[in-house]
């Protein structure tokens, strides 16, 4: 039996340790965050300390079983273990015996047991902050697909199928971004988003791949800077801009725009806690008309702070979110929180501050891309 304490700056590292040094048959039994280092007790930083163990004797086959019964000494696959003397072999069978008893307990007091690959991935998918426990089904997916298997999977078949639980739950979601069915297209979402700067992105992109005549309407008439801003990229795309205090005003410039193929319309970034704004889009726009709406959030905000922005806009038909800053994090979960837990489709991710070029249009495979690249994991 071989149990070994890893410690390590993050827990895919420790994982990657213990896999190297012990195999894909290692078992987590303890996991916890330590400081370590600093100077007289000063800047010490944060670790994490893993205790695993390697089970020499998991579970048999039937031929196993039968093969084994044929010698005293049983079998052990650890390099380690195999260079004991057969007089050695009880006392690994006891240990191997209270090693289970305590990985039982474990197992009982966590909810989890899986083996180290599989921990692995399910680590990286807690760290990418994907919820945990749309990260346990989709783990506990692929280990059902894995059982009755003779060999154990590799840890990149592992991710593999990850990524095809992934897909086969986005699948039935929308993904379509502007599809010119609606001419009316606005654009909501909490300040400093980015809402703007994203409206302008799909307009060029319009404009220069699609060929379409489109023009600009604001409702954000708190802040003058965003009139600006929204003038600034109209002058450069050479479009129309219109500015709508009120809801009749609103309705003058839908009617004045008929002409065009595609009407964005800005609307006022607020505080999403505060209940007033929701109410307050309705006082500026006519939810009434045939108008698509495109839910604006940040991939930098807290995973809990962007349900709860979701949530907000219960009473309002949203037909896709819009997902910016992905340039500014490392962390991809968010979207696939938001998409299956609130069933609503992604229509594209900005990746920096260019006109147009920063705009992705995204699909399952580019979601899950981000989630389980190659890059990530």
């Amino acid at each position: 039996m071989k149990v070994k304490k890893f410690v390590a700056p993050t827990m895919p590292e420790a994982m990657k340790q213990i896999r190297n040094e012990l195999g894909s048959e290692a078992v987590i039994l303890n996991s916890k965050e330590i400081k370590k280092g600093g100077f007289l007790g000063l800047f010490k930083k944060q670790n994490i300390e893993v205790i695993a163990a390697l089970d020499p004797h998991p579970l048999e086959t039937k031929e196993e079983a039968k093969t084994k019964k044929e010698s005293k000494v049983p079998v052990i696959n650890d390099p380690v273990l195999q260079s004991n003397s057969q007089s050695d072999s009880k006392e690994v069978i006891n240990e191997i015996q209270n090693l289970k008893k305590i990985i039982s307990h474990q197992a009982l007091s966590n909810g989890s047991n899986y083996s180290v690959d599989y921990q692995l991935v399910y680590q990286h998918l807690l760290e990418q902050e994907v919820d945990n426990k749309l990260a346990e089904q989709l783990i506990n997916n692929v280990v059902k697909k894995s059982e009755g298997l003779e060999t154990k999977p590799s840890l990149n078949t592992i991710k593999q199928e990850i990524k095809k639980e992934i897909q086969n739950r986005l699948r039935d979601l929308s993904f379509e971004g502007i599809t010119y069915d609606q001419k009316i297209v606005q654009f909501v979402g909490p300040t400093g988003v980015g809402k703007t700067t994203t409206l302008a992105k799909i307009a060029a992109h319009s404009m220069l791949n699609d060929n379409k005549k489109v023009a600009f309407i604001t409702t954000d008439t708190y802040r003058i800077a965003a009139i600006e801003q929204l003038k600034t990229y109209a002058r450069i795309l050479d479009v129309p801009v219109k500015v709508a205090y009120t809801i009749e005003e609103y309705k003058n410039a839908i009617e004045s725009f008929q002409n065009y193929d595609l009407i964005l319309i800005d609307t006022a970034g607020r505080n999403f806690r505060d209940e007033r704004y929701v109410t307050e889009l309705e006082d500026t726009i006519d939810l009434s008309m045939d108008l698509a709406t495109y839910l604006v959030l940040s991939l930098t905000a807290k995973p809990k702070d962007l349900t709860e922005i979701y949530d907000q806009f219960y009473h309002i038909p949203i037909k896709e979110v819009i997902f910016t800053k992905i340039d500014e994090t490392r962390q991809y979960g968010t979207m696939l929180n938001i998409a299956i837990n609130k069933h609503v489709g992604i229509a594209y991710v900005t990746n920096g501050q260019d006109v147009p070029d920063d705009l992705v249009h995204l699909t399952p495979e580019v979601i899950t891309d981000y989630i389980v690249g190659e890059n990530n994991a």
